[in-house]
């Protein structure tokens, strides 16, 4: 019987020392050195960098100001504005007190519609000058300073070009008598005959609901322009327990 010899190891497969693959530690002088430089290195990028965001957003509170006044008045002027009523000639659909918005983008008034108009008959204004006038109108649309002259607010009752007359309390449109479910009976029994009227081309015939205390196109007031007109009342805003459409 043949005896094998033991298996001689392959070249490379020779035992390898302990510690042989380890790296030889660094000198103490030279890993102190290492370890300062570590930490001055780590200390300085864990300082934050300074808070500039606090100071930009000051820097633009001024110019945000500005443009949220001047949002303010484009829309007050030429979008919709809220309005205080302050007499009862619109009761009971609108009371001391109230408030309502005003919509005024392509506005053509309809029979019907509550609107708010500029006085037809204004007073005569001082010379402000252009750079006085600016001022005065930016006054106004911030609400720092009170209009000229008074704004109304009516139901309009007679359209351009039509004949409007009172009878027997009950108000008629070119001989037809006019539906308003929006009246009282006392309101209604406080009419008395007026007319007939016919409406200019290019005005209205506005009455207030409260007919018995109202001055309206049947008084002073007289036919209303259509470019006095500033908008249309729709939707009641104040008090909350009076929040609701205007019809």
């Amino acid at each position: 019987m043949i005896e094998h010899p033991p298996d001689s190891p392959e070249p490379g497969d020779e035992p390898v020392p302990a510690g042989a693959h380890d790296t030889p530690e660094a000198p103490r002088s030279e890993k102190r050195r290492t370890d300062v430089f570590a930490a001055g290195r780590g200390s300085g990028e864990s300082t934050p960098p300074p808070d500039r965001g606090s100071f930009a957003a000051l820097k633009e509170l001024p110019v945000l100001i500005v443009l949220a006044f001047a949002l303010a008045i484009v829309l007050k002027t030429f979008v919709v504005q809220a309005f205080f009523i302050p007499s009862g000639s619109m009761e009971p659909t609108l009371l001391p007190g109230d408030r309502v918005l005003v919509t005024k983008v392509l506005y053509h008034p309809q029979r019907g519609d509550i609107i708010v108009f500029e006085d037809p008959h204004p007073g005569a204004q001082p010379d402000r000058g252009v750079v006085g006038g600016f001022v005065h109108w930016l006054s106004q649309g911030l609400g720092f300073a009170l209009p000229a002259d008074e704004d109304f607010i009516k139901r309009v009752i007679g359209m351009p070009g039509e004949t409007l007359e009172i009878r027997d309390h009950a108000v008629l449109i070119d001989g037809r008598p006019l539906p308003e479910p929006y009246l009282t009976e006392e309101a209604k029994r406080s009419m008395g005959d007026y007319g007939p009227v016919t409406v200019p081309p290019d005005a209205l015939f506005v009455m207030g609901d409260n007919r018995g205390d109202s001055d309206d196109s049947r008084a002073s007031l007289g036919f209303i322009p259509l470019d006095k007109v500033i908008g249309h009342a729709f939707i009641r805003i104040w008090p909350p327990s009076r929040f609701g459409w205007l019809h």
